[in-house]
């Protein structure tokens, strides 16, 4: 079985979740407990579709690689006009020192 037929198969599986919780809705009210199961399986439903979505580049049996994006970090110093004013949880405060 190839991970689009898991995929599918869990895509089937839930969409039944989503009408067994319609169906106990319609029996028992929307109460909070019911609207908290709703919410669950809509973000179920949308975590399902963003991780088909990176699989679908993916090569046959193998996971989506995501590439990390490269930041060049320079060797320079900051800036010290950066640091102005600012402080480390009160300790760079001119008023205040360490305990």
């Amino acid at each position: 079985m190839s991970v689009q037929d898991d995929l599918t198969a869990v895509e089937r599986s839930l969409d039944a979740l989503v009408q067994a919780v319609g169906k106990l809705q319609t029996r028992i009210g929307g109460g909070l407990d019911v609207r908290r199961v709703r919410s669950d399986t809509d973000h179920l439903r949308e975590s399902l579709a963003l991780l088909k979505q990176s699989q679908a580049g993916a090569p046959p049996g193998r996971p989506a690689k995501t590439e990390d994006e490269m930041v060049p970090v320079p060797d320079t110093p900051y800036n010290s006009a950066l640091w102005t004013d600012a402080e480390d949880e009160g300790l760079g405060a001119k008023d205040r020192h360490a305990p």
